[in-house]
């Protein structure tokens, strides 16, 4: 079984240098491999994921409804990768500020769902699912400036070990609607970083996360053989296409040493 010397060893070789990596197997009773040197890195867009957890947690605690009408108000609005489907004035839902927020990253569609939840009781909502690292504490800005949040209240937080943690929870059915949460992140449409290695048939449930100086992919394996992983990497490099590509190259290498059912 790969440990965590190899895991080491093929993150340098595809020149991630000192990222945060969190490997587990989820069909064997594996310890999971970390690679973490405890320095806080800011979690960009994967702070998404635990906001969609804390969305099914309200929704469970009958706080909001996934049919919930939400209002989309011109304060939310900021710069995306891909142009947001949401205007001022436009009534959406909770279920799809969740869709587009995990599918597309929309920057726009957290802002609206941080508001609608509320930034404390999401936070709260979080941490009773085990994720006590984790916190919402300012909106999302696409590009500088930054949006005007007279709220924020210093940086989101949501480290590796958290997102492995969340994964790992999804893939085994422990939060609520996990089985929506997992659909969705199978839809993600920014697959340049580790789902790029691919082998075929594989199919990767996933999370990016990037702003200037960091690049982020995460999410749960499944192997076109049928064995299932988490995988997690949070790199302090700038984000482009050159740190895509080595996103890749670790996939392609650690894929092979992978084991299949």
């Amino acid at each position: 079984m790969i440990d965590s010397a190899e895991v080491a060893i093929v993150a340098d070789a595809a020149g991630l240098g000192s990222a945060t990596i969190y490997l587990a197997a989820l069909d064997r009773e594996r310890p999971r491999l970390a690679l973490d040197s405890g320095r806080t890195i800011y979690p960009a867009s994967m702070i998404k994921t635990p906001l969609a957890a804390a969305a099914a947690v309200a929704v469970e605690a009958g706080r909001t409804r996934w049919d919930e009408p939400v209002l989309v108000d011109a304060a939310n609005m900021t710069f995306n990768d891909a142009p947001s489907p949401l205007e001022p004035g436009y009534t959406t839902t909770v279920v799809e500020l969740v869709e587009l927020m995990l599918t597309r990253s929309d920057n726009v569609a957290t802002n609206v769902l941080m508001e609608h939840l509320g930034r404390d009781p999401a936070t709260s909502d979080v941490h009773a699912l085990g994720l006590r690292e984790t916190a919402f504490r300012r909106k999302l800005s696409g590009k500088l400036p930054l949006i005007d949040d007279p709220e924020a209240s210093g940086r989101n937080s949501h480290p590796a070990r958290d997102a492995a943690d969340l994964f790992e929870r999804i893939a085994r059915g422990t939060v609520p609607s996990a089985t929506l949460l997992l659909r969705f992140l199978r839809g993600q449409v920014w697959n340049t970083k580790l789902s790029a290695g691919l082998e075929p048939g594989d199919r990767f449930a996933h999370k990016t996360g990037d702003t200037d100086d960091t690049s982020h992919d995460g999410g749960i394996l499944e192997l076109a053989g049928g064995g299932r992983y988490v995988l997690v990497v949070y790199s302090e490099l700038t984000s482009n296409d050159e740190t895509d590509a080595r996103f890749a190259a670790f996939m392609r290498r650690i894929r092979p040493l992978l084991i299949e059912p």
